[in-house]
């Protein structure tokens, strides 16, 4: 039996999202920075201040670019210590706000706010109020979008940005979403928006107007339902609070430079042990490998495999991704590589998956954790593989826990 969910009455959803996350803290940080262009990264840009982006700096952009879009521009090296100690401020004042929280990223979060009217006020108030508390307590500018739906709430907080609150009013969002450029719409990359120009389709408004049926022909099924329903404003997802992630990954931009394959392979393998330390450290398992690359033309690839077993043994993992990485290659000796990334998906809790007997002697998993102990006790780089020596792949960016 199809179980319909009522519409809500009031836009009660908030989409609070920090802006120029990175950016905001160096510049909190450091007084002699605001009101100047700041670029967060070197060879690549990780963050970059509105003063930086009103030149066309965006990311994940290679430095050199940025630099010769704005030369002016002062580049930090990012303190991820420093982004992790705000998001957490930041995400306690989220929680006195709602106990309906759910957090999308280190710097935003969907919060539901319904039922809060007698002892917190409307909406707008309670998002006032919460703008005022991350500049005053957390000394960060943030963003809040309000609407009856998810994806309403989302595209408000990204036009009201920066430093804004905008609320979509019930029986309005046709309105306000209509005219908004097709590319606000979740599922419509730059391939998509393309198809969708050649067939005189500009923004949402003529997306609706052109019909489920014509996107359906156009696009796909499924890519033309899910477009006209959000071209439709309609959304029936709920804020969800304490739902786990459905993949972990990481990825590392290797920027324009000739690389070696050792060099490549010696990434790829650094993202394994990471990404197998932190599911071993979430009681996770995962039974699929996906590996995506960017080459130097900007086209990009995705290769997967998947386990007979679930697992989180880093050698399997390993096995696995450098498989994959091995039939990627005769590409990237053609088409160079600027980005090497690495998912591990289809994630199960541990206690799941079924034993099996062991028929033969296996110390792979003792070895895992022998490692993953060491590495809490005296740092990520106090044992690593012979290939990782002296190498530096990066520190891992703040992340929600897993």
């Amino acid at each position: 039996m199809r179980i319909e969910r009522k519409e809500r009455l009031e836009a009660t959803i908030m989409h609070a999202d920090l802006d120029s996350f990175y950016a905001s803290v160096e510049q909190r940080d450091n007084p002699a920075l605001r009101g100047r262009p700041v670029i967060v990264g070197g060879g690549v840009v990780l963050a970059a201040s509105y003063e930086a982006k009103a030149f066309g700096v965006r990311t994940p952009m290679p430095g050199r670019e940025a630099l010769a879009l704005c030369p002016r521009a002062v580049v930090v090296k990012p303190r991820f210590d420093a982004y992790m100690d705000a998001s957490q401020a930041v995400f306690e004042i989220f929680g006195d706000t709602t106990p309906v929280v759910e957090g999308i990223s280190v710097d935003e979060a969907f919060m539901d706010v319904g039922g809060l009217r007698r002892i917190s006020g409307t909406p707008v108030e309670i998002a006032a109020r919460l703008r005022e508390r991350v500049a005053t307590e957390v000394g960060l500018p943030i963003t809040v979008g309000i609407a009856r739906t998810k994806f309403l709430a989302k595209v408000a907080s990204a036009v009201a940005k920066p430093d804004g609150l905008i609320e979509v009013a019930p029986g309005t969002e046709l309105e306000f979403l209509h005219p908004l450029p097709v590319r606000r719409l979740w599922g419509v990359g730059a391939v998509t928006e393309a198809k969708l120009a050649d067939a005189g389709i500009a923004t949402i408004g003529d997306l609706a107007g052109f019909g489920e049926r014509g996107l359906s022909s156009l696009l796909g099924p499924g890519s033309g339902r899910h477009l006209y329903a959000l071209a439709m404003a309609r959304d029936p997802r709920r804020v969800e609070t304490g739902r786990r992630r459905r993949s972990i990954g990481s990825q590392r931009a290797m920027g324009r430079r000739p690389k070696s394959e050792a060099d490549i392979e010696a990434t790829l393998l650094a993202i394994v042990e990471r990404l197998g330390k932190r599911l071993r450290g979430a009681d996770r398992v995962c039974r699929t490998v996906v590996l995506r690359l960017r080459f130097d033309d900007f086209g990009r690839a995705t290769r997967s495999r998947s386990f007979l077993e679930s697992t989180d043994r880093t050698d399997i993992i390993m096995a696995v991704a450098r498989g994959l990485l091995d039939d990627a290659m005769p590409i990237i000796r053609d088409r160079g590589c600027t980005l090497i990334g690495l998912s591990l998906t289809n994630l199960d809790d541990h206690n799941c998956v079924q034993l099996t007997l062991p028929f033969e002697a296996d110390h792979g998993a003792d070895l895992d954790i022998a490692m993953d102990r060491l590495r809490n006790r005296f740092g990520r780089d106090a044992v690593t593989r012979a290939v990782l020596v002296g190498r530096h792949h990066g520190d891992d960016a703040p992340m929600l826990p897993d």
